[in-house]
């Protein structure tokens, strides 16, 4: 439909055509109500005119007639005690007078019919008036004609003005009786005529209510569907957000402002909905770090004071096996026939040399066997001692200072020293970027990184197959001129992880190597190393056979500004009074 301005333009028409329905309705009700009441106060006005035109003109009749019978008129007085016969003359001024002054009376009141005739005529639109028009206009000629045969001065004694005058008083007495009845008829049909504009207007004003009511619904149908209905989707849509249904997603379809209002929630609540993801996730692996430092801090602890006590009886063992050895040598003769050969030749001296060739060949059977004994006892013991050592560098990390350091130097010395082990002759490393790019400086400690680099190489390197490959990938984050970190990035094309493995990757003692090949530690040792640089050491893999991905994230301190410096170095001498 469009924006909401337009739903509520076609709001409002709908609201004015119902209201011009219903006053167009109502108007046409007033005004034919109206009009019926101007005619009726015109018929009412016209209807005593009408008989007192018709007693006018009788009396006229009866004048005329008085007039031909010539019967005396009681003469007024003329004097107290007088009464009497008046002259003929008198008579007739007295007759004439008298009939003039009622000719005049009947035409003044035909003279009120007419205009109010003319008036109804000018306004009425119910009624006919031609009927009272042309009789008024006949009554108007006929005592006209009257008057100006009245007008003769001998009328009263000419007997054909008489007879003419009294057929035309008929005439008038007949039409002037014809109006009140004409009238009375009309008002009959009026009757008629307002019954049916009656009905008709009826219908008028019930279809216009009809109207009306249906666009009353029609709009509050449209103000539901347009307005209500979608601010009632917004705001349960809104509420289940509120109340932690991130998932739920707000679906209008009006096309107008609603709708882009919705799909904007929509769009907020997704990405809310990834932030918090991502929180948790971050959360997650954050709380992973830091039960995995506590972890290796109780271990490093506990490796201390067990390293400590291991080194001590390991030395004594590895000791006295060193002196029986050397005893062995010293008291084994090197040649058993030659010590044989240089005894006396006595019997009884024979006797003593057979028995001491006997013993000698004896001693010189079980000596190789002890020896190899010795030497195992010898060997197991440093090798132990080698343990606990790593044990001690674990806890205490070396005394070295940070200094500023270009890493990409420092990865590709080490991997041209482990280019040159046999066992890595036919792995191939790759170092990023190719071509040649600027130094990336951080500020560590040049020793602990390298063994870091050295560890995460070789295990990389354990974990390839012949002809596998490992690429390295040192990138500095943050910008060029001023950058803030730097990422160095182990990709191999390996073993893989399983998820289970990932979970116990920098356990102390945890190895996936055969027995007597790893002590587990490497790991452990760099996960330590990088969180005392206050960076991170994270392992990814697709899954078995996929291939390991480590990532050594560090921060980078100003080369004119040594906080960085003063950090490792305090975290150093941490560890050197551990």
């Amino acid at each position: 439909m469009g924006p909401i301005r337009n739903k509520l333009l076609t709001g409002l028409g709908l609201l004015l055509v119902m209201l011009g329905a219903l006053a167009a309705s109502g108007l046409s009700g007033v005004y034919s109500y109206r009009e019926l009441v101007k005619n009726l106060r015109n018929r009412a006005d016209e209807l005593p005119l009408a008989s007192q035109l018709a007693r006018k003109i009788s009396d006229l009749r009866v004048i005329v007639a008085g007039i031909s019978q010539q019967y005396l008129i009681e003469q007024p007085p003329v004097g107290e005690g007088h009464s009497g016969w008046v002259s003929e003359e008198f008579q007739e001024k007295w007759a004439n007078k008298q009939f003039q002054e009622s000719l005049q009376s009947a035409r003044q009141t035909l003279a009120e019919y007419s205009t109010v005739v003319e008036h109804r005529e000018a306004t009425a639109v119910l009624l006919q008036n031609d009927f009272e028009r042309t009789t008024a206009a006949q009554l108007q000629t006929q005592l006209q004609a009257l008057a100006q045969l009245t007008a003769q001065p001998d009328w009263l004694r000419d007997a054909t003005i008489k007879s003419n005058i009294r057929e035309r008083l008929e005439y008038l007495q007949s039409q002037a009786e014809a109006l009140p009845g004409h009238l009375h008829y009309q008002l009959g049909s009026l009757a008629d005529t307002v019954r049916s504009d009656y009905h008709m207007w009826l219908g008028v004003n019930w279809l216009s209510t009809a109207a009306a009511c249906g666009l009353l619904a029609a709009f509050l149908y449209l103000f539901y569907r347009w307005v209500f209905r979608p601010l009632s989707i917004l705001v349960a849509g809104s509420r289940r957000v509120a109340a932690g249904d991130f998932q739920h997603r707000i679906q209008l379809h009006t096309r107008d402002e609603m709708a882009e209002l919705a799909e904007a929630l929509n769009h907020m609540t997704a990405r809310f909905q990834e932030i918090r993801d991502d929180l948790d996730r971050q959360v997650q692996e954050r709380t992973k770090q830091v039960v995995r430092g506590e972890q290796l801090a109780s271990v490093g602890f506990l490796a201390a004071g067990v390293a400590h006590e291991i080194n001590n009886p390991l030395a004594s063992i590895a000791m006295c096996a060193e002196s029986l050895e050397g005893r062995i040598r010293d008291i084994l003769p090197e040649n058993p026939t030659e010590a044989a050969s240089d005894s006396p030749a006595s019997p009884m001296a024979s006797s003593a040399v057979k028995a001491n060739e006997h013993e000698s060949a004896r001693a010189a059977a079980e000596s190789p066997v002890i020896l190899q004994y010795l030497r195992m006892i010898q060997t197991e013991a440093f090798r132990c001692k080698e343990i606990t050592e790593k044990l001690l560098d674990f806890s205490r990390l070396g005394n070295a200072r940070p200094q500023m350091t270009d890493l990409r130097q420092l990865v590709q010395g080490v991997v041209q020293m482990v280019k040159h082990l046999g066992k890595y002759q036919d792995r191939q490393i790759e170092i990023l970027p190719h071509s040649p790019a600027e130094p990336v400086h951080c500020c560590v400690v040049v020793p602990e990184i390298k063994q870091v680099v050295l560890n995460l190489i070789t295990n990389a390197l354990d974990c390839t197959s012949s002809g596998g490959k490992l690429t390295i990938e040192v990138r500095a984050l943050g910008g060029p001129r001023l950058p803030t970190q730097v990422k160095l990035i182990f990709t191999d094309d390996g073993c893989g992880m399983t998820e289970e493995v990932q979970r116990h990757l920098f356990e102390p003692f945890f190895t996936r190597k055969r027995q007597g090949q790893g002590t587990g530690l490497g790991l452990s040792i760099s996960y330590r190393i990088v969180t005392d640089h206050g960076g991170t050491l994270d392992a990814a893999s697709p899954g078995p056979g996929l291939g390991s991905r480590f990532t050594v994230t560090l921060p980078v301190a100003n080369k004119n500004t040594p906080q960085g410096s003063a950090s490792l170095q305090e975290s150093s001498h941490r560890h050197q009074a551990a």
